[in-house]
């Protein structure tokens, strides 16, 4: 028997249920199990959570879900993606392409894959995917025999302190390594000769040299065709339909870990062609001729400038709304300059009340913090009247952005768009 506990309702939750998990959203102690025999809990739940504290002092089994995720990987030949964004589709491209192509894998992702509407699978192969969490350190409980490394940009600064911590981790992290195994990273990292593992292998896009390059890249039907060049091989035509060219990036990462498993060439290409992306990664809820609206996670000002150059690449004679929810008071304090420049981008800005997730408001933190440091002009909308400041708008492409539970506005708002 299964249940769980979440702050607030969300499209998963719901899904949750579905399949017969009890879910409950009040933090008191009527609410949880007292017959569990194992609890598993997320750096999500904060420390004075009441279910946590009761479970905590009376016995319970608790483990963190990445102490679990290590335990059922220990004896798998692990590829694990890292990063301060990109990880989680990047990890969902080399999970499909490993499925697709019929080499087989374990998936433990971070989003739900548009391809088989799910973020776990398992298989015979004893061949784990999972994406590796720097938050609170979790990526230091799995031993990669593949790893990724994406990106190491500022965030998580309220467990980090500094970037340089933040950096010492994803370190730490390649330092996990295993004998034999080997580090494919984004080319151009900080730190980058301190990073360890028995072979390193970098990638990029255009004209930056490393051991993987995407070149030749252009836009076709809104998809983007290109090649992916070694020093053994080129893969020509790739065929990749998802926004963003961050995400060109991030196949060229998953093909680079396909040929190092020994994957066919000819089952790359089909595989990266066939990929549908992740929810809530530069997910065309919506296109048509006359609007275009799109979902993403972003969170970070990185994520939110790829995003919205990603929109206007795609289209770019066509006027661009964003919506975002900063997620956290501690990310919105350290990092609102990087926001603002980010949401600058976009014709027109609508910004909702920060999402607090597990933290406890700070005093003089808000979005107003975000947009007093914007050029552009922005508004602040509470969420309870988005939908009737969606009704007034006169845009062409709409993009939803952030991690808190904007999610669950996305259906009402794709309604709304859909019979303007």
């Amino acid at each position: 028997k299964v249940s769980g506990y979440d702050k607030t309702e969300t499209p998963l939750t719901k899904k949750l249920t579905q399949e017969g998990i009890t879910v409950h959203y009040t933090d008191t102690i009527e609410s949880i199990d007292m017959q569990a025999t194992l609890v598993v809990y997320t750096p999500a739940i904060p420390a004075q959570h009441e279910g946590f504290v009761f479970y905590k002092n009376n016995g319970y089994k608790l483990h963190k879900r990445s102490e679990v995720l290590g335990w059922i990987t220990a004896s798998m030949f692990n590829i694990c993606v890292a990063g301060t964004h990109g990880k989680t589709t990047t990890s969902a491209m080399i999970a499909h392409i490993l499925r697709d192509s019929g080499y087989g894998c374990n998936a433990f992702l971070g989003g739900v894959t548009s391809n088989y509407q799910t973020n776990y699978w398992s298989h015979k192969n004893a061949v784990a995917v999972a994406e590796a969490d720097e938050y609170d350190r979790s990526f230091l409980r799995l031993q990669p025999d593949i790893a990724v490394l994406t990106s190491m940009d500022p965030d998580h600064l309220d467990i980090y302190g500094n970037e340089k911590n933040m950096q010492d981790a994803f370190i730490a992290f390649t330092g996990k390594i295993r004998k034999n195994g080997v580090l494919i990273h984004s080319k151009g990292l900080p730190r980058e000769s301190e990073l360890q593992a028995p072979v390193t292998l970098s990638y990029s896009i255009g004209k930056n040299a490393a051991d993987f390059v995407a070149e030749d890249i252009r836009i076709e039907n809104g998809s983007y065709r290109f090649n992916v060049k070694s020093k053994h091989t080129t893969l020509s035509n790739l065929t990749l339909h998802m926004g963003g060219a961050h995400n060109i990036a991030n196949i060229t990462a998953a093909v680079a870990v396909a040929l190092q498993v020994g994957i066919e060439e000819d089952k790359i290409k089909k595989a990266v062609e066939s990929f549908k992306g992740v929810k809530r990664r530069f997910e065309h809820i919506l296109r048509n001729d006359a609007k275009v609206f799109i979902d993403d996670y972003a969170h970070h000002p990185q994520e939110l400038t790829a995003l919205i150059q990603g929109a206007r690449e795609l289209y770019p004679a066509k006027k661009i709304t964003v919506v975002f929810q900063p997620h956290l008071y501690s990310r919105t304090k350290d990092l609102a300059a990087g926001f603002s420049g980010a949401l600058d981008l976009a014709d027109e800005v609508l910004l909702l009340p920060i999402y607090p997730a597990r933290e406890l408001p700070m005093e003089g933190v808000s979005s107003q913090m975000i947009m007093d440091g914007m050029q552009q002009k922005a508004t602040i909308v509470e969420k309870e009247n988005l939908l009737d400041a969606i009704r007034q708008l006169q845009t062409d492409v709409l993009i939803t952005a952030g991690a808190g539970d904007i999610d669950a506005l996305v259906e009402p708002i794709k309604k709304i768009l859909a019979n303007a």
